[in-house]
């Protein structure tokens, strides 16, 4: 495994088998890693008093989840990719001074992955996955990247299509030979589908209408599920389902600690698009939390029936199931999260720290990646920032911090605006912290270079004080409306009830699964062919600008013809765009197509 060039940089003599283990029992300190240099300004990163960061490599490509060899070369799985492009990076450093020198793409498979993520290793094996499948080849000492046969671990075989952006396929994995895998819900809250079409242009549901009861997608969704780790052509119906109620997990990791399993959830969406009666553009925004749960064998976190309220400190009855943003669960059916996060802030990774390079305190905590929300206009959208979570006696204490920030400016309007966005997390051999940016395709190596012995709250104090930056603090209602003071058309309204979440505020969509409306060939062409859109649904791939997108459009044919003349009418009226009206007649016809 290069163990001699590594083992060159350590300067403590000794063989990376041992290295941990003399690490924390001899006189190798931090002076004596030969750390490299970091750069100027930490590469853009703010954090804790001591840390430092060097960029390893920048625009690879939109980076996701990350692995560390043990002789410190980097895989990144990456988000999306041509048709038979390559979809995964190997990199290395090969003189110690913090780059990566050599940068090699490989793995052409299936379903490269519109939200691709996964990225491990694991008993000698490299584990990545794309959206419905889970790959591994076995690592070759030596050799950077891995020439071995690409075997298929795992494969969602459901007909719901695998473009959906809640049926990731992250792995973690015990030391007892068994893998974890979630498989989340392709709805929003259980809501009648439309199980005609092979993706569900039906996944957010109609305003108003009731979730399924008992919900059918609790017996292959919404929950994690272990297999064995060294079985090929695995399904779900060979794997055993451990935990439910989750809708949707990117983020999870095995503590070894404590010999469990431990993951960040992202929360329901649309409450203010399903019950605009009961819920707020603010509600929507802050409403439900992004809970850190520990999974454990029968675990139950209330989805789609509940949800966590931050601020109540309690699940809720969802209103799908004739909840009223004040009705509380049945005694005490399901399990409690360990901490609640404010919504929308999209955990994406998890890592419990090992390592001994950081002082003491951060030793088996947890550090947790938000990636950003994109859906909770007209308020500023947040996370964009990593997380710590120091751990006592095998528990959180019930604080969090900001251990790394920097990645987008204030106030962030749009999802597309944040410069970058923090995805993957992996510890490296000396125990530093590898971090990766889904936007450009950054990736940072952040180091400790501190004394550990004098490390205390007060190398903190600068990172508490960003809690009262835009994108992480609780919005104010009224003075932190981005839309406050400008008069609201009938179609600005509707759009920001029904389109906003995807689309957002400015149009310009996420730059992800949701394409752009602004100076857009779809919204300025064909009336009839925007019209159908509405009523029918889009599912993709599709060319927008020349840039590709390969995602879904829910259908919206419960609006009222005048409903959708005044949307579309305000699109092509607005962000930068200045096409002819449409008129409810307009609609009418095509509707009646």
């Amino acid at each position: 495994m290069n163990i001699q060039f590594r083992a060159s940089h350590l300067h403590c003599g000794i063989s990376l088998v041992g290295f941990a283990i003399v690490l924390i029992f001899s006189g190798c300190t931090n002076s004596e890693l030969n750390l490299p240099p970091s750069d100027p300004g930490n590469g853009g990163l703010f954090l804790p008093q001591g840390f430092e960061a060097v960029v390893v490599a920048d625009s690879i490509g939109r980076a996701r989840h990350i692995a560390v060899n043990d002789n410190g070369d980097m895989y990144v799985k990456l988000r999306s990719s041509p048709e038979g492009e390559p979809g995964n990076v190997a990199l290395r450093d090969t003189n110690g001074d913090g780059k990566a020198d050599i940068i090699e793409r490989f793995g052409v498979y299936k379903n490269g992955g519109n939200l691709a993520v996964g990225m491990r290793i694991h008993n000698g094996h490299l584990y990545y996955s794309s959206t419905g499948v889970v790959y591994r080849q076995k690592l070759t000492p030596g050799k950077l990247v891995p020439d071995s046969e690409v075997e298929v671990m795992l494969t969602d075989d459901h007909a719901h299509g695998l473009d959906h952006w809640h049926i990731a396929k992250p792995m973690a994995f015990d030391d007892k030979g068994n893998m974890y895998v979630p498989f989340g819900s392709p709805s929003n809250a259980c809501q009648p589908l439309d199980r005609e079409q092979p993706i569900n242009r039906s996944f957010a549901g109609t305003p108003g209408a009731s979730g399924v009861y008992p919900c059918p997608e609790l017996e292959d969704h919404a929950g994690v599920w272990k297999f064995d780790a060294n079985k090929r052509g695995q399904t779900q119906k060979e794997g055993t389902r451990i935990s439910t109620g989750i809708r949707s997990v990117v983020a999870i990791d095995w503590n070894e600690k404590d010999k469990t399993l431990y993951a960040a959830i992202h929360g329901r969406d649309n409450l203010s698009v399903m019950y605009p009666q009961l819920y707020s553009a603010w509600d929507n925004a802050v409403l439900p939390a992004e809970e850190f749960v520990k999974v454990t064998e029968g675990s139950n976190f209330g989805w789609p029936y509940y949800y966590y309220d931050p601020f109540l400190k309690k699940r809720i009855l969802s209103p799908e199931y004739g909840g009223d943003k004040i009705k509380a669960e049945k005694e005490k059916e399901y399990d409690e999260p360990l901490l609640a996060f404010p919504a929308h802030w999209a955990p994406n990774d998890l890592l419990f720290y090992t390592g001994a390079q950081f002082p003491d305190r951060y030793r088996n905590g947890a550090f947790i990646v938000f990636h950003g929300s994109n859906n909770r206009a007209p308020y500023p959208q947040a996370g964009y920032f990593v997380c710590f979570v120091p751990f006592e006696n095998g528990k959180p204490t019930g604080k969090w911090e900001v251990f790394a920030d920097g990645f987008a400016k204030d106030p962030v309007v749009t999802n597309f605006q944040a410069e970058y966005q923090p995805m993957g997390l992996a510890a490296g051999p000396d125990g530093s912290l590898y971090l990766t940016d889904s936007h450009k395709g950054k990736i940072w190596r952040i180091m400790y270079k501190g004394d550990k012995n004098k490390f205390d709250v007060a190398n903190l104090e600068e990172m508490e004080k960003r809690k009262a930056l835009a994108h992480i603090r609780t919005p104010d209602e009224i003075t932190d409306n981005l839309e406050a003071g400008r008069e609201a058309t009938v179609g600005m309204k509707l759009y920001n009830t029904y389109c906003v979440s995807c689309h957002q505020s400015d149009g310009n969509g996420d730059d992800n699964h949701f394409p752009p409306l602004a100076a857009s060939e779809w919204v300025n062409g064909d009336k009839e062919r925007l019209i159908k859109i509405i009523l029918e649904g889009l599912d993709g791939p599709i060319q927008v600008k020349g840039k590709s997108f390969n995602g879904t459009m829910p259908k919206n044919d419960f609006l009222s013809d005048d409903q959708v003349a005044e949307i579309l009418t305000h699109v092509r009226q607005n962000f930068g765009n200045n096409s002819g009206a449409i008129k409810a007649p307009d609609v009418a016809r095509v509707r009646k197509k």
